[in-house]
Protein backbone atom coordinates (compact mmCIF):
# COMPACT_ATOMS: atom_id res chain seq x y z
CA UNK A 1 0.00 0.00 0.00
CA UNK A 2 1.41 3.45 -0.91
CA UNK A 3 2.65 5.60 1.95
CA UNK A 4 0.98 9.02 1.98
CA UNK A 5 2.26 11.99 3.99
CA UNK A 6 0.42 15.21 4.79
CA UNK A 7 -3.20 16.37 4.75
CA UNK A 8 -5.43 19.27 3.67
CA UNK A 9 -4.06 20.07 0.23
CA UNK A 10 -0.51 18.97 1.01
CA UNK A 11 -0.61 15.23 0.35
CA UNK A 12 2.43 13.41 -1.02
CA UNK A 13 3.09 9.80 -1.97
CA UNK A 14 6.48 8.49 -0.87
CA UNK A 15 8.79 6.81 -3.41
CA UNK A 16 11.94 5.94 -1.48
CA UNK A 17 13.44 3.65 -4.18
CA UNK A 18 12.98 6.22 -6.93
CA UNK A 19 16.63 6.59 -8.02
CA UNK A 20 17.61 3.77 -10.41
CA UNK A 21 21.35 3.60 -9.93
CA UNK A 22 23.41 1.18 -12.05
CA UNK A 23 25.69 -1.35 -10.33
CA UNK A 24 28.73 0.34 -8.84
CA UNK A 25 27.01 3.71 -8.60
CA UNK A 26 25.06 3.10 -5.41
CA UNK A 27 25.28 6.12 -3.14
CA UNK A 28 26.30 4.21 0.02
CA UNK A 29 26.79 7.69 1.42
CA UNK A 30 25.00 10.89 2.33
CA UNK A 31 23.10 12.84 -0.32
CA UNK A 32 23.88 16.30 0.99
CA UNK A 33 21.92 18.39 -1.52
CA UNK A 34 19.55 18.14 -4.46
CA UNK A 35 18.83 20.39 -7.43
CA UNK A 36 16.33 20.33 -10.30
CA UNK A 37 16.93 21.92 -13.71
CA UNK A 38 14.35 23.46 -16.06
CA UNK A 39 13.75 20.04 -17.66
CA UNK A 40 13.03 18.49 -14.25
CA UNK A 41 16.23 16.49 -14.28
CA UNK A 42 17.45 15.88 -10.74
CA UNK A 43 21.01 16.44 -9.48
CA UNK A 44 21.97 14.48 -6.36
CA UNK A 45 25.15 15.93 -4.82
CA UNK A 46 26.46 13.12 -2.66
CA UNK A 47 29.50 11.99 -0.68
CA UNK A 48 29.99 8.69 -2.49
CA UNK A 49 32.36 7.71 -5.30
CA UNK A 50 30.36 9.66 -7.90
CA UNK A 51 29.64 13.05 -6.31
CA UNK A 52 27.06 14.27 -8.81
CA UNK A 53 24.48 11.77 -10.06
CA UNK A 54 21.88 13.04 -12.54
CA UNK A 55 18.46 11.48 -13.12
CA UNK A 56 15.36 12.22 -15.15
CA UNK A 57 12.15 12.78 -13.18
CA UNK A 58 11.30 9.07 -13.41
CA UNK A 59 14.54 8.18 -11.66
CA UNK A 60 16.41 6.90 -14.70
CA UNK A 61 20.15 7.46 -14.32
CA UNK A 62 21.54 9.86 -16.94
CA UNK A 63 25.16 10.52 -15.98
CA UNK A 64 27.59 11.23 -13.17
CA UNK A 65 30.44 13.68 -12.75
CA UNK A 66 32.61 15.41 -10.16
CA UNK A 67 34.95 12.53 -9.42
CA UNK A 68 38.34 13.80 -8.17
CA UNK A 69 36.99 17.34 -7.78
CA UNK A 70 34.87 17.52 -4.64
CA UNK A 71 36.04 16.76 -1.11
CA UNK A 72 32.80 16.97 0.88
CA UNK A 73 29.69 17.94 -1.10
CA UNK A 74 27.29 20.19 0.77
CA UNK A 75 25.15 22.65 -1.21
CA UNK A 76 23.43 22.95 -4.61
CA UNK A 77 21.97 26.07 -6.20
CA UNK A 78 20.57 26.00 -9.74
CA UNK A 79 21.38 29.14 -11.73
CA UNK A 80 18.98 30.67 -14.26
CA UNK A 81 21.57 30.24 -17.04
CA UNK A 82 21.71 26.43 -16.96
CA UNK A 83 24.66 26.37 -14.61
CA UNK A 84 24.88 24.90 -11.13
CA UNK A 85 26.61 26.37 -8.06
CA UNK A 86 28.14 23.74 -5.77
CA UNK A 87 29.41 24.35 -2.25
CA UNK A 88 32.11 22.07 -0.90
CA UNK A 89 32.56 22.53 2.83
CA UNK A 90 35.51 20.14 2.95
CA UNK A 91 37.37 22.11 0.28
CA UNK A 92 36.19 25.58 1.45
CA UNK A 93 35.10 26.53 -2.07
CA UNK A 94 32.12 27.37 -4.25
CA UNK A 95 32.28 26.17 -7.86
CA UNK A 96 30.09 27.17 -10.77
CA UNK A 97 29.72 24.29 -13.21
CA UNK A 98 27.88 23.45 -16.39
CA UNK A 99 25.15 20.85 -16.07
CA UNK A 100 27.50 18.21 -17.47
CA UNK A 101 30.24 19.00 -14.95
CA UNK A 102 32.66 21.46 -16.54
CA UNK A 103 34.01 23.80 -13.86
CA UNK A 104 33.53 27.41 -15.00
CA UNK A 105 34.78 29.25 -11.93
CA UNK A 106 35.92 28.71 -8.35
CA UNK A 107 35.45 31.09 -5.42
CA UNK A 108 37.76 30.40 -2.50
CA UNK A 109 41.15 28.73 -2.29
CA UNK A 110 40.83 24.94 -2.53
CA UNK A 111 41.97 23.25 0.65
CA UNK A 112 42.89 26.49 2.44
CA UNK A 113 40.32 27.63 5.00
CA UNK A 114 40.28 31.05 6.59
CA UNK A 115 40.99 30.99 10.35
CA UNK A 116 38.16 29.56 12.42
CA UNK A 117 35.47 32.17 13.22
CA UNK A 118 37.59 34.92 11.69
CA UNK A 119 34.72 36.16 9.55
CA UNK A 120 36.92 35.95 6.46
CA UNK A 121 35.84 33.68 3.59
CA UNK A 122 35.71 30.72 3.76
CA UNK A 123 35.83 28.21 6.59
CA UNK A 124 33.55 25.29 5.67
CA UNK A 125 31.05 27.26 3.61
CA UNK A 126 27.65 25.61 3.24
CA UNK A 127 25.40 27.00 0.50
CA UNK A 128 24.78 29.71 -2.12
CA UNK A 129 21.89 31.74 -3.55
CA UNK A 130 21.69 34.22 -6.42
CA UNK A 131 19.79 37.51 -6.17
CA UNK A 132 16.68 37.96 -8.38
CA UNK A 133 18.66 39.60 -11.19
CA UNK A 134 21.55 37.14 -10.69
CA UNK A 135 23.86 40.11 -10.11
CA UNK A 136 24.89 39.02 -6.61
CA UNK A 137 25.73 35.69 -5.04
CA UNK A 138 25.11 35.10 -1.33
CA UNK A 139 27.23 32.46 0.38
CA UNK A 140 26.50 31.05 3.84
CA UNK A 141 29.81 30.38 5.58
CA UNK A 142 28.42 28.21 8.25
CA UNK A 143 30.53 25.55 9.95
CA UNK A 144 33.78 27.36 10.67
CA UNK A 145 32.35 30.88 10.44
CA UNK A 146 29.06 32.54 11.44
CA UNK A 147 28.80 34.68 8.39
CA UNK A 148 27.05 35.49 5.12
CA UNK A 149 29.13 36.88 2.26
CA UNK A 150 27.79 38.88 -0.67
CA UNK A 151 29.73 38.44 -3.91
CA UNK A 152 29.42 39.34 -7.54
CA UNK A 153 29.13 36.15 -9.63
CA UNK A 154 32.64 36.72 -11.00
CA UNK A 155 34.08 36.31 -7.49
CA UNK A 156 34.43 39.85 -6.10
CA UNK A 157 33.37 40.17 -2.47
CA UNK A 158 31.03 43.11 -1.83
CA UNK A 159 30.32 42.78 1.89
CA UNK A 160 29.77 40.31 4.73
CA UNK A 161 27.59 40.19 7.82
CA UNK A 162 26.98 38.07 10.88
CA UNK A 163 28.85 36.83 13.94
CA UNK A 164 28.55 33.94 16.41
CA UNK A 165 25.63 34.12 18.82
CA UNK A 166 21.90 33.87 19.33
CA UNK A 167 20.74 37.47 18.89
CA UNK A 168 19.15 38.80 15.69
CA UNK A 169 21.77 38.89 12.96
CA UNK A 170 23.99 36.38 14.74
CA UNK A 171 24.37 32.74 13.67
CA UNK A 172 24.99 29.33 15.13
CA UNK A 173 25.68 27.36 11.92
CA UNK A 174 24.40 29.32 8.94
CA UNK A 175 23.51 26.16 7.08
CA UNK A 176 21.51 27.17 4.03
CA UNK A 177 20.43 30.29 2.17
CA UNK A 178 18.01 31.49 -0.51
CA UNK A 179 16.82 34.78 -2.00
CA UNK A 180 13.21 35.74 -2.89
CA UNK A 181 11.91 37.82 -5.85
CA UNK A 182 12.12 41.01 -3.75
CA UNK A 183 15.78 40.40 -2.95
CA UNK A 184 15.30 39.40 0.68
CA UNK A 185 17.77 36.82 1.95
CA UNK A 186 16.68 33.83 4.07
CA UNK A 187 19.26 32.00 6.18
CA UNK A 188 18.67 28.65 7.88
CA UNK A 189 20.34 29.34 11.24
CA UNK A 190 20.41 25.69 12.17
CA UNK A 191 21.49 25.43 15.78
CA UNK A 192 19.45 28.50 16.73
CA UNK A 193 16.35 26.66 15.41
CA UNK A 194 15.25 29.46 13.14
CA UNK A 195 15.28 31.05 9.70
CA UNK A 196 16.47 34.66 9.74
CA UNK A 197 15.37 37.14 7.08
CA UNK A 198 17.52 40.05 5.85
CA UNK A 199 17.41 42.63 3.10
CA UNK A 200 19.97 42.31 0.32
CA UNK A 201 22.54 44.28 2.32
CA UNK A 202 22.31 42.21 5.48
CA UNK A 203 19.87 44.35 7.47
CA UNK A 204 17.87 42.12 9.81
CA UNK A 205 14.11 42.01 9.11
CA UNK A 206 12.52 39.14 11.04
CA UNK A 207 12.88 35.49 12.01
CA UNK A 208 10.83 32.30 11.88
CA UNK A 209 11.17 30.10 14.94
CA UNK A 210 8.62 27.26 14.68
CA UNK A 211 11.16 24.62 13.62
CA UNK A 212 13.90 22.32 14.90
CA UNK A 213 17.41 22.47 13.39
CA UNK A 214 16.49 23.67 9.87
CA UNK A 215 18.99 22.35 7.34
CA UNK A 216 17.38 22.01 3.92
CA UNK A 217 15.91 25.25 2.55
CA UNK A 218 14.17 25.53 -0.82
CA UNK A 219 12.05 28.36 -2.18
CA UNK A 220 9.65 27.66 -5.03
CA UNK A 221 9.97 29.88 -8.11
CA UNK A 222 7.56 31.59 -10.48
CA UNK A 223 5.53 33.53 -7.92
CA UNK A 224 5.86 36.77 -5.95
CA UNK A 225 4.73 34.96 -2.80
CA UNK A 226 6.75 31.75 -2.89
CA UNK A 227 6.40 28.92 -0.42
CA UNK A 228 9.40 27.56 1.44
CA UNK A 229 10.24 23.89 1.99
CA UNK A 230 12.43 23.28 5.03
CA UNK A 231 14.15 20.06 6.02
CA UNK A 232 14.41 19.83 9.80
CA UNK A 233 16.98 17.28 10.86
CA UNK A 234 15.55 16.84 14.34
CA UNK A 235 17.10 15.93 17.71
CA UNK A 236 20.62 14.58 17.76
CA UNK A 237 21.79 14.20 21.36
CA UNK A 238 21.67 10.93 23.26
CA UNK A 239 19.19 12.37 25.76
CA UNK A 240 16.68 13.58 23.15
CA UNK A 241 17.34 11.61 19.98
CA UNK A 242 13.97 9.84 20.28
CA UNK A 243 12.02 12.92 21.36
CA UNK A 244 8.75 12.94 19.39
CA UNK A 245 7.31 15.77 17.28
CA UNK A 246 10.57 17.66 16.69
CA UNK A 247 11.55 16.00 13.43
CA UNK A 248 13.25 14.85 11.35
CA UNK A 249 10.62 16.11 8.88
CA UNK A 250 9.90 18.35 5.92
CA UNK A 251 7.84 21.46 6.69
CA UNK A 252 6.18 23.88 4.29
CA UNK A 253 5.82 27.60 5.10
CA UNK A 254 4.43 30.71 3.45
CA UNK A 255 6.82 33.50 2.49
CA UNK A 256 5.88 35.14 5.80
CA UNK A 257 6.89 32.12 7.84
CA UNK A 258 3.38 30.77 8.48
CA UNK A 259 3.35 26.98 8.81
CA UNK A 260 1.27 25.22 6.14
CA UNK A 261 2.12 21.54 6.57
CA UNK A 262 4.51 19.05 8.11
CA UNK A 263 5.53 15.85 6.35
CA UNK A 264 6.99 12.92 8.26
CA UNK A 265 6.48 10.98 11.47
CA UNK A 266 6.99 11.68 15.14
CA UNK A 267 10.34 9.88 15.21
CA UNK A 268 13.30 9.22 12.95
CA UNK A 269 13.13 5.84 11.25
CA UNK A 270 13.98 3.67 8.28
CA UNK A 271 10.47 2.92 7.01
CA UNK A 272 9.12 4.69 3.90
CA UNK A 273 7.79 8.08 4.90
CA UNK A 274 10.11 8.35 7.87
CA UNK A 275 13.18 10.53 7.67
CA UNK A 276 16.62 10.26 9.22
CA UNK A 277 18.04 13.69 8.41
CA UNK A 278 16.53 15.85 5.60
CA UNK A 279 19.60 17.89 4.69
CA UNK A 280 18.86 19.04 1.12
CA UNK A 281 15.55 19.71 -0.62
CA UNK A 282 14.41 20.56 -4.14
CA UNK A 283 10.97 20.79 -5.76
CA UNK A 284 10.36 20.19 -9.48
CA UNK A 285 7.91 21.80 -11.88
CA UNK A 286 5.21 19.28 -10.97
CA UNK A 287 5.43 20.09 -7.26
CA UNK A 288 7.20 16.83 -6.39
CA UNK A 289 9.73 17.05 -3.56
CA UNK A 290 13.19 15.44 -3.59
CA UNK A 291 14.75 14.95 -0.17
CA UNK A 292 18.46 14.30 0.23
CA UNK A 293 19.43 12.92 3.62
CA UNK A 294 22.70 12.64 5.52
CA UNK A 295 21.48 9.27 6.72
CA UNK A 296 24.86 7.60 6.96
CA UNK A 297 26.13 10.36 9.22
CA UNK A 298 23.10 10.71 11.46
CA UNK A 299 21.94 7.09 11.69
CA UNK A 300 25.57 6.19 12.23
CA UNK A 301 25.52 8.19 15.46
CA UNK A 302 22.60 6.10 16.66
CA UNK A 303 24.09 2.71 15.89
CA UNK A 304 27.54 3.59 17.22
CA UNK A 305 25.97 4.63 20.50
CA UNK A 306 24.22 1.26 20.66
CA UNK A 307 27.07 -0.84 19.31
CA UNK A 308 25.18 -1.83 16.17
CA UNK A 309 26.27 -1.93 12.51
CA UNK A 310 24.72 0.32 9.89
CA UNK A 311 21.65 -1.38 8.39
CA UNK A 312 22.06 -2.63 4.80
CA UNK A 313 20.49 -0.55 2.06
CA UNK A 314 20.31 2.62 4.12
CA UNK A 315 18.64 5.22 1.90
CA UNK A 316 19.71 8.82 1.42
CA UNK A 317 17.31 10.07 -1.28
CA UNK A 318 13.50 10.01 -1.34
CA UNK A 319 10.91 11.41 -3.72
CA UNK A 320 7.55 12.71 -2.56
CA UNK A 321 4.99 12.88 -5.38
CA UNK A 322 2.44 15.67 -5.01
CA UNK A 323 -1.12 14.35 -5.01
CA UNK A 324 -3.26 17.47 -4.37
Amino acid sequence: MPVILGTDGFRYQVVDDWAKLPPGYEFNADVAAVGVDRNDNVYAFNRGKHPMCVFDRDGNFLRSWGEDIFVRPHGVHMGPDDTIWLTDDGDHTVRQCTLDGKVLSTIGIPGKPAPYMSGEPFHRCTHTALSPQADYLYISDGYGNSRVHKYTPDGRRVMSWGEPGTDPGQFNIAHNICCDPDGWVYVADRENHRVQVFDGNGKYQTQWINMHRPSGLFMESGTKTPRFFIGEIGPDMAVNIDLPNCGPRVSIYTHKGELLARLGHAHAGLNPGQFVSPHGIAVDGHGDIYVGEVSFTNWGRRVRARGEPLPPGLRSLQKLIKLD
